[in-house]
């Protein structure tokens, strides 16, 4: 039994990735809650009245999913706890946060890591990162239409989005709690290209065999689960 949890920047693929890993390897998906969230395009209207909120909004989900996952251990998260902090210190860093809100922030995330750390099964088996350029994530959130995430929307969305894959590179070098992979998200379009979408899982099941998830002879069939 697996838990495989995504990341990458806004754009990059995670949730079409989740439900593709989902399907071959006949593993559950969990999705973040994007379209019905109250809170998000408040935030895009006024970043600096609710980024503090859209945070912890998405730290109480986000700890809620990676519960339920590690629990039925068997499981493709589209972002996790993880990634969080990434987009609050980036949010804190450019003034939209008080000293405050970054404290009581971190306490909440401190308290909920500890509390993953007392269950049977405390990490995640496997990261596997969406790495994307500017072009290729501007290109993705035009296509999925959301009104509040187009630069024309806003004209500081375009320092917003550069800025936050910046601070990308450092948090998937920094990351410890499973071992981890990046997917080249600008060379393979898996979304759109069903060769691209064959190399990529490919590339993560090869992964999952060498850490012995997966039996070596195992060929996609989407009715068996991963191993223990």
């Amino acid at each position: 039994m697996t838990v495989i949890v995504l990341s990458g920047p806004i754009g990059a693929g995670k949730s079409s990735l989740t439900g593709i890993l989902a399907n071959y390897l006949g593993t559950k998906p969990f999705y973040e809650s994007v379209d019905d969230n109250p809170v998000l395009p408040l935030f895009y209207a006024d970043p600096k009245k609710y980024a503090f909120l859209l945070q912890v909004y998405f730290l109480n989900t986000r700890f809620h999913s990676i519960k339920a996952a590690l629990t039925e251990d068997n499981n493709v998260l589209d972002r996790s706890i993880y990634e969080d902090a990434l987009f609050f210190q980036m949010n804190a860093d450019i003034g939209r946060a008080t000293s405050e809100e970054v404290d009581t922030y971190y306490e909440l995330l401190h308290n909920m890591m500890g509390e993953l750390k007392r269950m049977p099964k405390k990490n995640p088996d496997l990261l596997v990162h969406i790495n994307v350029s500017y072009d290729t994530m501007i290109k993705r959130i035009q296509k999925r239409g959301r009104p509040y995430e187009q630069l024309s929307y806003d004209s500081t969305l375009e320092d917003y989005y550069k800025r936050l894959l910046r601070y990308y590179k450092p948090w998937y070098d920094n990351y410890d709690y499973s071992p981890k992979m990046e997917i080249d998200g600008d060379k393979l379009d898996f979304m759109a290209n069903p060769d691209d979408k064959q190399v990529v899982l490919d590339q993560i099941t090869a992964k999952l065999k060498e850490m012995g998830k997966l039996p070596e002879d195992w060929n996609g069939s989407t009715n068996i689960q991963v191993e223990a």
